[in-house]
């Protein structure tokens, strides 16, 4: 079973989250594999897949947004776009489209970001918009500071992270074809505590405030021991043990696990309704252009593969304002 675990460091300004998709990433992959039009995805974009998957679990867990939010990684290389999307109740999705050959061994650099352009995209989607409410977007290369291509997602994301949010960050991500997991270490603000200390400055002589507090130092300490997981401890090994193998010398405050409906978990929402609306943005004349050719309109969700079809009736119900239709008629859902 999938699941979500939250952790303090007592007495530090240090927060930790360990994710493990088990039941929630087998079946994103099976109905991948379900469909005789893809198939199923090459070991790389499958690990690269889950890794986004758990990574989205995990930023929001850390954020509780009241929304979804949503990873993306786009770029030139043969993997157009790689996608996970994780709602407030922590139902999952994700998905991703390949258009070329992906060699055993390729990573981001050589599946994304052939060329330089490939970018990574955090989207935070209010459930409920107040007029004129855009949604918030965060856009980083896939490269550091020197523009030198990142290898991993993990590098990408801490990048994200410390340039947008200002906050130092620590990810492991791993993923296979049964589980994707994640462990997500953060440094918390210590707002207030210039005056708690006596120090009326949050910095001296080019020194911050927390290194001479020595949180710096803590976090650091911290975050090596993050660092050393390895890739096949975090797929084999329980929570449990990861904790104590890495933190056995620090005091953990630990959270009730969430698991079952109140964990993380795979949930498409993709409707006829939300079809609908996608065909009625295409235009009447596209729609019935469709239709000519085709004899009827055949949208198929990337994310669960369910297929949805609207013949010509269909279609004229689509395009028909309400005050037009005629009493009783049936509506599209």
């Amino acid at each position: 079973m999938s699941e979500l675990h939250k952790f303090l460091f007592e007495g530090l300004p240090v927060r930790g989250m360990v994710v493990r998709l088990t039941d929630a990433w087998q079946e994103i992959l099976a109905r991948r594999a379900s469909n005789t039009t893809t198939g199923p995805y090459p070991a790389p974009v499958a690990e690269l897949l889950g890794e986004m998957t758990a990574a989205a679990a995990l930023m929001q867990a850390n954020i509780k947004f009241k929304g979804s939010l949503i990873l993306q990684v786009f770029g030139d290389g043969p993997v157009k776009v790689v996608v996970a999307e994780a709602k407030p109740d922590m139902s999952l999705r994700s998905t991703a489209t390949v258009t070329g050959e992906i060699a055993p061994d390729a990573r981001l650099p050589q599946m994304v970001n052939l060329h330089g352009r490939g970018r990574c995209a955090i989207t935070l989607e209010p459930a409920e918009r107040v007029p004129g409410q855009q949604p918030y977007q965060g856009v980083v290369p896939l490269a550091d500071a020197h523009g030198k291509p990142l290898r991993q997602l993990n590098e990408v994301l801490q990048q994200y992270m410390l340039q947008s949010e200002q906050l130092d960050t620590t990810l492991v991500l791993a993923a296979d074809d049964k589980v994707a997991a994640g462990l997500l270490i953060q440094r918390l603000p210590t707002k207030g505590e210039a005056n708690l200390a006596g120090d009326p400055g949050a910095a001296v002589q080019g020194i911050s405030l927390e290194d001479r507090m020595g949180h710096n130092e803590d976090y650091n300490r911290i975050s090596i021991l993050a660092s050393s997981l390895t890739r096949d401890e975090l797929l084999s090994l329980d929570v449990d043990t990861i904790l104590r193998r890495l933190f056995w010398e620090e005091k953990l405050l630990r959270f009730e696990p969430q698991v079952g409906m109140l964990g993380p978990r795979f949930r498409c929402t993709c409707s006829r309704e939300r079809v609908a609306g996608m065909i009625r943005g295409l235009g009447v004349q596209e729609a019935e252009e469709i239709l000519a050719e085709r004899g009827d309109i055949e949208v198929g969700c990337d994310f669960c593969g369910k297929q949805y079809r609207f013949d010509a009736v269909d279609a004229a119900q689509i395009f028909t304002a309400a005050k037009d239709q005629l009493p009783g008629s049936p509506t599209v859902q």
